[in-house]
């Protein structure tokens, strides 16, 4: 006759969890408390909970937003969803209208009030973040964020692999050696890919020596992304010439390494680091041709400012800036 009970079946799983198992489930409490001692009750001090926070920070973030895209990045049921949006649009933060690209999607924009409303809800998390980070010595603080992108890349955008076929991306700064093949690597690829010529390398090479020459770690960073522990793209963030101003330079992505989501994670490093490190604004410079790319950095949340036709290269090309606010 069986005498064990429910709770014993439980008891004796529990003990028999791994040591992975455990130390997950520890991190998971003890991040979970943390994320609500930062919260404070309604978040952080304003009339809206965690769930509509991470909504408007979504359609504040984003140039285009669908409700369809709300639903599946956030995991909402359409529903509350639905209900939620209404909540905003009763109390003008957003408008709802038929989507650009597909009439039968709900397009959702910011009001005035709404963008007013997810500045201070941005301004305040970076406050409650902040504060966090200042208790850390620099290296410290370094080695918790280059640790908190690995645990986002790889149950994140890894995780969606199979399992037994998963391509693990993860991202770190940048060691002795990468700057070289970073040179080596743009170089070769622009050339294969758009016929770039020797001068394209020249600049490369110029805007590396004067990175590693200048290079201050308040307000300079590069990333390299390793794809299955091999490199597999780079970026950098610099000094602009004008005070407050970040620039992102050299994002790169290897061809068979497309398609991973290694572009979209080095760009919102570069991003994340730029707010982290207290610039006002991020800017860029690149070419039309370069279409994939152009199409990370609007999702992202850079907006075009400027095109000009220039010749360089060897190539005939239209120039682009692009401008983030942070």
């Amino acid at each position: 006759m069986t005498t064990g009970t429910a709770s014993d079946t439980t008891s004796g799983a529990a003990r028999d969890a791994t040591p992975e198992v455990r130390e997950l489930r520890r991190f998971n409490r003890f991040y979970t408390n943390l994320i609500g001692a930062l919260d404070y009750g309604r978040h952080l001090y304003t009339p809206f909970t965690l769930t509509e926070a991470r909504v408007l920070y979504e359609v504040a973030h984003h140039e285009r937003v669908d409700a369809a895209d709300l639903r599946a990045s956030l995991s909402l049921d359409a529903g509350y969803l639905s209900r939620l949006l209404g909540k905003f649009e009763d109390r003008e933060l957003i408008t709802r209208g038929k989507s650009e690209q597909n009439p039968r999607r709900q397009r959702i924009t910011l009001t005035d009030g709404g963008r007013e409303a997810a500045g201070l809800l941005e301004e305040r998390s970076q406050d409650a973040a902040g504060s966090l980070l200042e208790q850390l010595p620099d290296e410290d603080r370094a080695r918790l964020v280059d640790s908190m992108r690995t645990i986002r890349a790889l149950l994140g955008e890894g995780a969606a692999h199979p399992a037994g076929n998963r391509a693990e991306v993860t991202l770190r700064t940048s060691r002795p050696g990468d700057l070289g093949w970073m040179v080596e690597r743009n170089a070769a690829l622009y050339a294969a890919e758009y016929g770039f010529d020797l001068s394209y390398e020249a600049l490369v090479a110029r805007i590396i020596a004067e990175y590693a020459e200048a290079f201050d770690p308040r307000w300079d960073r590069t990333w390299i992304a390793e794809l299955d522990g091999r490199r597999a793209g780079s970026v950098m963030c610099v000094r602009d010439e004008r005070p407050g101003v970040a620039r992102l330079r050299l994002l790169l992505v290897e061809p068979d390494a497309r398609g991973h989501g290694v572009g979209r994670q080095l760009v919102d490093a570069c991003v994340e680091f730029a707010r982290e490190a207290g610039y006002g604004e991020m800017v860029l410079w690149t070419n039309s041709v370069l279409g994939a790319a152009r199409r990370i950095y609007q999702r992202a949340g850079f907006e075009l400012v400027a095109e000009s036709a220039h010749h360089s290269f060897g190539q005939d090309l239209v120039g682009q800036d692009w401008r983030m606010v942070l």
